[in-house]
């Protein structure tokens, strides 16, 4: 029997679903191996029944949490798709205010009709067995773990932040070009995508496992820059995270 599987969306902009799609040739290989039974982005069935269960988006609102928890219970594994699933993403962002001021400026006088609560990752909320950092993530990390599940193997994730892939494609260092650049405390496993097409990396894939706080101290002041302009760009994607000073 194929494993049944589950796509449900949260507070996002749903391009976290909509890169699954873009899988070309993949998402044939991942239709024949598994019964995909509620993906609104891509098919109008609904079921209760599934096994493994993806939650892409944050958690943003009392009823989400309840649904979550409700999706929690049924799935025998649950992946957080993308950031906002697994750290809060950019919603987090309106976690620096507090929820009146949110609900005022969002709804003005409306607001009172409207719950909200500070944006959370799954992982804030239920146990979950897998994260899948980026926005979006890495199609072939998303590709790696299912292929993972269906034959009962480990799934290894990147360990070193981004910086180590920025080398291996040769590309000039961010901060070289006047960039602010979060690659070295970002978890890589993206190929540096952002950084090789020119730009900078934003930290979408969250921290990496025990970062040299001392060796991105040491780039700050090469550059001019304090760890509080770090953390200012880290709270785009990682408002719920703490980074140590």
């Amino acid at each position: 029997m194929k494993p049944r599987v589950a796509f449900f969306d949260f507070t996002g902009c749903e391009g976290c679903q909509l890169e699954v799609l873009n899988f070309y040739t993949e998402i044939v290989d991942l239709i024949n191996a598994v019964d995909i039974v509620n993906f609104r982005e891509a098919s109008s069935d609904r079921s209760d029944e599934y096994d493994i269960a993806f939650i892409e988006g944050s958690m943003t609102t009392p009823g989400d949490v309840e649904r979550l928890q409700g999706i929690r219970n049924n799935a025998k594994v649950l992946v957080a798709l993308g950031a906002c699933a697994c750290t809060g993403g950019v919603n987090a962002l309106k976690n620096r205010f507090s929820e009146e001021e949110n609900r005022k400026i969002v709804y003005g006088d409306d607001a009172k009709y409207y719950k909200t609560i500070p944006a959370k990752g799954a992982p804030h909320i239920v146990p979950v067995e897998f994260m899948l950092h980026g926005c979006p993530p890495n199609r072939l990390e998303v590709i790696s773990l299912v292929k993972c599940l269906l034959t009962g193997k480990k799934f290894e994730q990147c360990h070193n932040p981004v910086c180590v892939e920025c080398k291996m494609a040769e590309n000039i260092c961010a901060f070289e070009r006047g960039e602010f650049c979060l690659g070295p405390i970002t978890r890589g496993g993206c190929g540096a995508v952002c950084v090789t097409a020119g730009r900078k990396c934003w930290g979408c894939r969250s921290l990496v496992d025990e970062p040299n706080v001392n060796s991105e101290k040491d780039i700050l002041n090469k550059y001019g820059l304090t760890v509080n302009d770090m953390l200012m760009q880290f709270r785009i994607f990682n408002g719920t995270l703490e980074v140590a000073k």
